[in-house]
């Protein structure tokens, strides 16, 4: 339930510190379509900002610059 930030805070404090944006899609999806790159072609894989709350679920690449 917390912020994309706050969640990559927990991760590390610098992720949280130089949040940028996180890169998203659900583990349902990557059992679906097996890979990233067919969660990417099904146009699954998205790009949240700051304000994102966090899903229980959610596979996510965080993009940060400290």
């Amino acid at each position: 339930g917390d912020t994309a930030p706050k969640a990559a805070g927990v991760i590390h404090t610098d992720f949280e510190r130089g949040f940028i944006k996180a890169e998203v899609y659900s583990f349902d999806d990557f059992v679906k379509y097996g890979t990233e790159q067919k969660i990417r072609e099904a146009g699954r894989y998205r790009q949240e900002g700051k304000e994102y709350v966090v899903a229980d679920g959610d596979v996510i690449f965080f993009k940060f610059n400290v």
